[in-house]
């Protein structure tokens, strides 16, 4: 048997089976070595096959060609130095994550001031356009000021007729009050006066009363002298003459007796009429005493009635000057128009809202963070805000946390205690404030879609 000759390094991938196929080949008497001789019938086709044959089975070699070691180790090392790396980015991106907390359900909020009419009226005049900027103090409308100016008119007119009384009602109380000082001097002298008069009349009855006792004692001496000088007289010792002048003296001492009785007995109900007069003076007296601080407190009853009145009139016609001044409406605030509804000519009830100023200067981002998102959010921490609209970026911070879930604020909350309760992940809206001076700021509108950021400390 002839020796193999060694292959190339091409051949060291074959297998072994292939080697021995090769070996066969090139030994005697094979179809290699009868090439020289005469060919059988079909012979070129057999040599074609046999191309081809070693053709597939040379590709097949390569295929199956050993890996040799050293790649094989350094694609292992690459493997684990890929896989080492994505372990890390993913341990890194998890930790990344648990910083901060972000949604997209959030949009620009702003204050709507909606402009109504105070007093109903008819439009004059329209000053303002929808999406037009206006300032705080500019004209929005005018309403047709004639009706108030009448009732301002007829209103300035109770005013100044409630003044007028009212001056007339001040002067009384001065004039109740002294004239009730008046009243009880008069009094008091009314009663000094008819003290006295009792008095009088009690002297005059002691004087009555003691010429009366004197008449009596004069009545008793002509009586008892009528008694001697009768027998006397009649023993005509004395003279008839002289008798008869003792008669007269007994006679004139009797009607003086009386005569005194009748002026004590006057003078005891003068007395009596005296002591009544002093009591009805007394009585005046004290009723004037009582009563004239009540009418003073009248004479300044009526008096407040009157400031009473002018207070009632001056807010009447203060409420019609103000109901004039609502003709004039103008804006509360900086802002942009919007949903203007007010037309030249339209009438306009109480109440009736007409525009609404979109205060663009002092906005803010409401965004419905989940409740298992609030953990580790308070006041104050930084947030990066995205206007979908804009395509930028905003700085902004926690201003306020939520009060309570969007479904409890809502005009049907739900009862979960009424039907089958399905616990859902609740969301709660935060409020969340622009940093000022930051560019374009004045191009936030309320409504902008917002993706929010929030870094957790």
């Amino acid at each position: 048997m002839p020796t193999v000759p060694q292959q190339d390094s091409k051949d060291q991938g074959l297998s072994e089976v292939d080697q021995q196929k090769a070996e066969k080949a090139q030994q005697p008497g094979s179809g290699q070595n009868n090439s020289q001789g005469a060919e059988p019938e079909g012979g070129n086709a057999k040599k074609d096959d046999g191309t081809e044959d070693d053709q597939k089975k040379k590709s097949d070699a390569e295929v199956k060609k050993p890996v040799d070691p050293a790649t094989k180790r350094r694609r292992i090392i690459i493997g684990v130095g890929v896989g080492i790396l994505l372990l890390a980015a993913g341990i890194g991106w998890w930790l990344y994550s648990r910083t901060y907390e972000s949604t997209d359900d959030a949009q620009v909020d702003g204050h709507l001031n909606a402009i109504a009419s105070r007093v109903a009226g008819t439009v004059n005049v329209v000053y303002v356009e929808n999406d037009q900027p206006v300032k705080a103090g500019q004209p929005l409308l005018d309403l047709d000021p004639r009706d108030y100016a009448v009732q301002v008119a007829q209103a300035r007119a109770v005013y100044e007729q409630a003044l007028s009384q009212a001056a007339a009602q001040g002067p009384n109380v001065p004039i109740t009050s002294t004239s009730n000082q008046t009243t009880v001097d008069i009094d008091d002298a009314d009663v000094i006066d008819a003290e006295a008069a009792l008095s009088s009349a009690q002297h005059d009855y002691d004087g009555n009363v003691a010429k009366l006792h004197q008449s009596e004692a004069n009545n008793r001496k002509s009586q008892a002298d009528l008694v001697r000088y009768k027998q006397l007289v009649d023993k005509q010792e004395i003279a008839k003459s002289d008798y008869d002048q003792y008669v007269a003296n007994a006679v004139s001492g009797e009607a003086a007796v009386e005569a005194s009785r009748f002026a004590a007995a006057s003078s005891a109900k003068v007395i009596d009429q005296r002591r009544a007069q002093l009591r009805q003076k007394k009585s005046k007296l004290s009723q004037d005493k009582v009563n004239a601080p009540r009418t003073v407190t009248i004479q300044r009853a009526n008096l407040n009635s009157r400031n009473a009145d002018v207070g009632s009139a001056k807010a009447q016609l203060d409420t019609a000057l103000l109901n004039l001044s609502y003709c004039h409406i103008v804006a509360p605030v900086d802002g942009i128009a919007s949903q203007r509804s007010a037309e030249v000519g339209g009438r306009i009830s109480q109440g009736q809202q007409l525009i609404v100023l979109v205060q663009t200067a002092n906005v803010w981002t409401t965004a419905n963070f989940k409740e298992t998102q609030l953990r580790k959010m308070h006041v104050g921490q930084r947030v990066d805000l995205k206007v979908d609209s804009l395509g930028e970026s905003f700085e902004g911070e926690i201003e306020n946390m939520p009060a309570a879930t969007g479904d409890r604020s809502s005009l049907f909350p739900p009862e979960n205690a009424t039907g089958n309760y399905v616990k859902i992940v609740q969301r709660l809206p935060v409020r969340i404030r622009f940093k000022p001076n930051q560019r374009d700021l004045d191009k936030l509108r309320p409504g902008m879609s917002v993706d929010t950021k929030v870094h957790l400390d």
